[in-house]
C-alpha cells in the first residue's frame, strides 16, 4: 500500500492555486520540478488550470481508481469533505499537509480522529496531518511543500518535525548530502514512524534509515519491526524530549531509577536501534553508513602527519570502546624501511609533517594490509609541504583496493583542504574536521557490526508452576478496598504465585498476634508498619529488626504503630507484618516500571538502603527477556562483582537469581495491572536465593 505513497502512479493536489505563494501551488511545482513521471491533478473548483495543468473541481471528477495519492492542502474546516470525496474515488493514500487538528486542542482532536474514521472506513492510509510531505528521489517525486529537493542518496530520513526537515534539507543541500526518501509524519494521526521505517527497509534505495522522533505511537509494534530490520539495515535514531521529570512522580525504587527516558534507551538497545544525542552525530553515522563498509571487528589504525592529532584519536579510539590496532612485525618492518627515521611506526603512524602523498601511500598500504586492521582514520593537518588533493587521491585509490575496510579522513584546516575534501566527498570517502568526530562514527559503524551478527533473541521463558488465579484473588481485593499499593504481605503472595520463593511474612493488627505469628515462624523476626501509604518505611522508624523474645515484638509493636501515626496521621494503618529473619546474602534489587509504550521495564542492581544513592541498575525491558539476556544484564552491574564471589566470599547462586528476573517478567507480562514493583532486598546465596521485601502498586 506504501507504494502509492512514495511511487504512485498518479497524483492529485487539492487546493492547487494559482498563487504562487501559496502552498497548493508550490507543491504542484514541486512535483513538476522533481521530474515526476507519473499524472498530476490540480483540484481547484474555481480555476481552469494551475501551472499549465488542466484543473478539477474534486478527485471524484477525475474518475475512479485514477489517482494513487492525493496531497491535501485547503484550511483544516474543508479536509473532512475532501477525504470523503477521495474515499469515493478510491484513492489509496491521503498526504494531508492542513494543520488544525489535534495540535490545536480538543475539537482539533476530534476532528483528526473523525479524518482517521473516514481513512479506515475507505481503506485509505493517512500521511499527517500537520506534516510538510514526502520525498522520494528515486521515484522522482517531491509531494512537499519544502523549499527545494534533495539530492539523490541512500539515505531515507523520517521526522516527527516538519521545521527539522526543511533545515535539515536545506543544510544537506549545502552540503552535498543525498537522501532516498525524506518524510514528515506531522500529527502520526494513521502512518507513523514503524510503518516508514518497514518501508524504507523495503526500499532498494536505501542504505540507512534517519529519525527524528518525539515519542513512539505503537511500542510494541514498534520492537518488532525495528528487531527485524535492524539486521538488514542501520537504523539510527535522535529521540528529542528526554526530561526525567517522570522520575518525580515515581513511588518505587525502579521508577526514581528509571524515569522517562531509560526505557527508550533500553528499547532500542534491545532491538539494535542505533540512539546519537545530537543532529551533527545522527548525520556523521548517516554518511558513513551509506558510504562505507561494515568493518569485520574494533581495531583501529590512525596514520597522521601530527603527532598531537594522532594522540588526541588514539585517546578518542580508547574512550568509544574500540582498540588500537597492533601491527604484525611484518608490518613494522616494513614501515620502518619505508618511513623516515623519526616517524612513529607504531599506531598511531607517524608520517611526519613534511609528508607528502608517497609517504602517506606508503604506511596505508602497510597498515590497510595487516589483518590485525579493521578500519583506518587518517589525518591531514596543513603544513607548507603538505598536499591534501594528493594524499585524497592516495585514499581513493588504496580504498579501491581494500573495499571491506572502512576508512575515514579527518582534514584539520580550513581553505587549504577544500581540494582534498571534494575529492573524497565525491569517491564517498567521509571527511571530518577533528578526530574525535571520525572516531565517533568509526565506533557506529563497530556498534552497527556486532548488531548486525548478534544472535536471534531468545524465546521468553515460561514457567508452568505459576499459580495467576492467587495473584488475581490478591489484587481483586485491593481493588475492592480502593487501594492502590499492596501491603508488603500481600506482595509477597503475589511473589510466591509466582514461584518466587520469599521470606515467610504475615500480618498481625494485634501485638498479641505478632506474638503468636513470631513463635509460629521462629524466631528471630523482623516487624515493618503495615500501610498502603508509607512506602519507604525505614524513614519513619516503621522497622524493627531481629526481634527474639515476645517482649521485644510487643514493645516494637507499640513503637512502630506510635511512630506511624505521628509522621502519617492521615495514613491508613493495616497494623504491623512480622516476617521471618532471614540471614544476610548479596542484598539485590529486582524491580519494574511500566512504560506507556514498551511495557514492563525490568530493573536489576544492587539493593537495599543504598539502591537510589548508589544506582547500581541495567535495565530491559520483559518483551524478549530470555535467560540469556536476563544474565547480560545482571553482568553490567556492580552487582554481578559481589555475586561472583568478592575478596573471598563464595559465588551466589547466579541462576538462581536470573530465574528470579525470568519470573519477574513473566507476573508482569501477564498482569498488566501491575505498574510499579520492587523486590527489595532480594538476598542472593551460595544456593538460591530469597526475596525479603515485596513492594507492588496496581493500575
Amino acid at each position: 500500500m506504501l507504494e502509492a505513497l512514495f511511487r504512485p502512479r498518479s497524483v492529485a493536489v487539492v487546493g492547487a492555486s494559482q498563487d504562487r505563494t501559496k502552498i497548493g501551488n508550490i507543491i504542484v511545482r514541486n512535483i513538476l520540478a522533481s521530474g515526476y513521471r507519473g499524472k498530476i491533478y490540480p483540484i481547484n473548483p474555481r480555476a481552469e488550470e494551475v501551472e499549465g495543468l488542466r484543473c478539477f473541481p474534486s478527485v471524484t471528477a477525475v474518475g475512479a481508481g485514477a489517482v494513487d495519492l492525493a496531497v491535501i492542502a485547503v484550511p483544516a474546516t474543508a479536509v473532512l469533505e475532501v477525504a470523503r470525496d477521495c474515499g469515493k474515488a478510491g484513492v489509496k493514500v491521503l498526504v494531508v499537509i492542513s494543520a488544525g487538528f489535534r495540535e490545536t486542542g480538543k475539537e482539533g482532536l476530534a476532528k483528526e480522529q473523525e479524518l482517521v474514521s473516514i481513512c479506515r472506513e475507505h481503506g485509505m492510509r493517512l500521511l499527517g496531518p500537520n506534516c510538510v510531505g514526502v520525498t522520494d528521489t528515486h521515484a522522482p517525486l517531491n509531494a512537499s511543500f519544502a523549499a527545494g529537493f534533495p539530492h539523490q542518496g541512500e539515505i531515507a530520513f523520517i521526522s516527527q518535525s516538519g521545521a527539522m526537515l526543511v533545515a535539515i534539507l536545506d543544510w544537506s543541500l549545502k552540503e552535498n548530502i543525498g537522501f532516498s526518501q525524506f518524510v514528515s509524519m506531522g500529527n502520526k494521526a494513521d502512518l507513523n514512524e514503524t510503518d516508514l521505517i518497514e518501508a524504507a527497509a523495503n526500499d532498494p534505495n536505501t542504505k540507512v534509515i534517519l529519525c527524528y522522533l518525539e515519542d513512539i505511537k505503537e511500542g510494541q509494534r514498534f520492537l518488532e519491526v525495528a528487531e527485524q530490520v535492524t539486521l538488514e539495515k542501520p537504523v539510527v535514531v535522535l529521540k528529542s524530549g528526554v526530561s526525567e521529570a517522570g522520575a518525580k512522580a515515581a513511588s518505587s525504587h525502579t521508577g526514581a531509577l528509571a524515569g522517562s527516558n531509560v526505557a527508550y534507551d533500553t528499547a532500542f538497545r534491545q532491538v539494535g536501534v542505533i540512539r546519537v544525542d545530537t543532529m551533527r552525530e545522527l548525520f556523521d553515522l548517516a554518511v558513513v553508513f551509506a558510504r562505507q563498509p561494515v568493518p569485520r571487528g574494533k581495531k583501529v589504525a590512525i596514520v597522521t602527519n601530527a603527532g598531537g592529532a594522532g594522540i588526541v584519536a588514539a585517546d578518542s579510539v580508547e574512550r568509544q570502546g574500540l582498540e588500537m590496532a597492533r601491527f604484525d612485525r611484518e608490518t613494522l618492518e616494513e614501515l620502518r624501511n619505508q618511513l623516515p627515521p623519526a616517524s612513529n611506526i607504531f599506531n598511531p603512524v607517524d608520517v611526519l609533517g613534511d609528508a607528502r602523498r608517497d609517504r602517506y601511500e606508503a604506511a596505508l598500504n602497510q597498515v590497510l594490509g595487516d589483518d590485525n586492521t579493521d578500519g583506518v582514520i587518517v589525518i591531514t593537518c596543513p603544513t607548507a609541504v603538505s598536499d591534501p588533493e594528493g594524499v585524497a587521491q592516495t585514499m581513493i585509490e588504496l580504498h579501491a583496493r581494500f573495499p571491506h575496510k572502512p576508512m575515514l579522513a579527518v582534514l584539520m584546516g580550513g581553505e587549504s583542504m577544500a581540494g582534498g575534501l571534494k575529492l573524497l566527498t565525491q569517491a564517498g570517502i567521509p571527511c571530518f574536521t577533528f578526530p574525535e568526530l571520525a572516531v565517533g562514527a568509526l565506533a557506529g559503524l563497530v556498534r552497527y557490526g556486532s548488531i548486525k551478527t548478534r544472535p536471534p533473541r531468545e524465546e521468553t521463558p515460561v514457567y508452568p508452576d505459576v499459580r495467576p488465579e492467587e495473584v488475581k484473588r490478591i489484587l481483586e481485593r485491593v481493588r475492592q478496598e480502593r487501594r492502590r499499593s499492596l501491603l508488603s504481605s500481600e506482595g509477597a503472595a503475589v511473589a510466591a504465585a509466582y514461584g518466587i520463593k520469599v521470606a515467610p511474612i504475615q500480618l498481625a493488627q494485634r501485638a498479641a498476634e505478632a506474638v503468636a505469628i513470631a513463635a509460629e515462624l521462629g524466631y528471630p523476626v523482623v516487624l515493618k508498619v503495615a500501610s498502603p501509604d508509607i512506602l519507604h518505611k525505614t524513614d519513619i522508624g516503621g522497622v524493627r529488626v531481629g526481634l527474639k523474645t515476645p517482649d521485644e515484638i510487643r514493645q516494637a509493636f507499640w513503637e512502630i504503630m506510635e511512630s506511624a501515626a505521628r509522621h502519617f496521621p492521615q495514613a491508613n494503618l493495616f497494623g504491623v507484618e512480622v516476617q521471618k529473619m532471614c540471614p544476610r546474602g548479596v542484598e539485590l534489587i529486582v524491580g519494574m516500571t511500566r512504560d506507556l509504550q514498551f511495557g514492563p521495564l525490568i530493573a536489576f542492581g544492587l539493593g537495599g538502603v543504598y539502591v537510589n544513592l548508589l544506582k547500581d541498575a541495567a535495565f530491559r525491558l520483559a518483551w524478549g527477556l530470555g535467560s540469556r539476556e536476563a544474565e547480560s544484564m545482571i553482568r553490567e552491574t556492580k552487582a554481578y562483582d559481589l555475586l561472583r564471589g568478592f575478596r573471598g566470599e563464595k559465588p551466589a547462586d547466579l541462576k538462581a537469581v536470573v530465574e528470579v528476573v525470568g519470573r519477574v517478567a513473566q507476573l508482569v507480562s501477564d498482569f498488566p495491572d501491575l505498574v510499579e514493583m520492587d523486590i527489595n532486598p532480594v538476598f542472593a546465596y551460595p544456593q538460591g536465593a530469597v526475596a525479603v521485601d515485596v513492594k507492588m502498586t496496581i493500575r
